[in-house]
């Protein structure tokens, strides 16, 4: 599990075919994550939760399947790419942002940013399957950023969007601050609300009147 907190920027060192030829393998180079991780260690890596599976030095192996490579925008990712970065939360751990669990639902697009002095305001378009998770004041991770949502579009909008205030912190620190109008992301909506709408999709019908004999 993670929080959407981002502890560094990395930078991509390598994305190629693994030996399949069905998935790839990613290598980052990432000086604060790498220390003290062991092999099998999860990283989010701009919000996608990937595993490590070789160490050498500052630089990590991570192997990514097809499924990861068809939902996220990780099979765009580029030598010198920076990337968010973020280790699995310790039991017993802060939760400083929310529940992220790293399992990108969909791919996301800025469509406007606006300078409001010290912030910034991001407007993202969003897939028509993930607005109804997205609520005023709830709370999405974007390329691994935890955010609270300010403002969404309308249930009967055709192309559905969400907006999202960036305190100058997470301008300086995450990869959100040079986004570019145009630009991908993943998206993870929160999970309580995709548990909740499967809970009601099995709820059992009221019963009716007992038919008489």
């Amino acid at each position: 599990m993670f929080t959407g907190i981002v502890a560094e920027q990395g930078s991509v060192v390598s994305l190629e075919s693994d030996a399949s030829g069905a998935g790839k393998v990613l290598v980052i180079d990432a000086p604060s994550t790498a220390a003290g991780l062991e092999l099998g260690g999860s990283i989010a890596v701009n919000g996608v939760c990937l595993t490590a599976t070789a160490i050498q030095g500052n630089r990590v192996s991570l192997d990514v399947m097809g499924e990861t490579l068809d939902r996220t925008t990780t099979g765009s990712l580029e030598a010198g790419r920076k990337v968010n970065l973020e280790r699995c939360v310790p039991a017993g751990g802060r939760l400083d942002g929310h529940v992220v669990q790293g399992h990108v639902d969909g791919v996301g697009t800025l469509l406007e940013r606006e300078g409001l002095g010290s912030w910034d305001r991001l407007r993202f378009g969003v897939p028509a399957t993930l607005a109804r998770y997205i609520a005023e004041k709830g709370s999405i991770a974007v390329d691994g950023v935890s955010l609270t949502v300010t403002a969404v579009s309308m249930p009967q909008d055709p192309a559905p969007w969400f907006e999202v205030g960036l305190i100058p912190t997470t301008l300086a620190e995450t990869g959100l601050g040079a986004l570019a109008p145009g630009s991908p992301v993943n998206l993870e909506v929160d999970v309580l609300a995709k548990y909740a709408e499967r809970l009601l999709a099995f709820a059992t019908p009221a019963s009716g009147p007992e038919e008489e004999a």
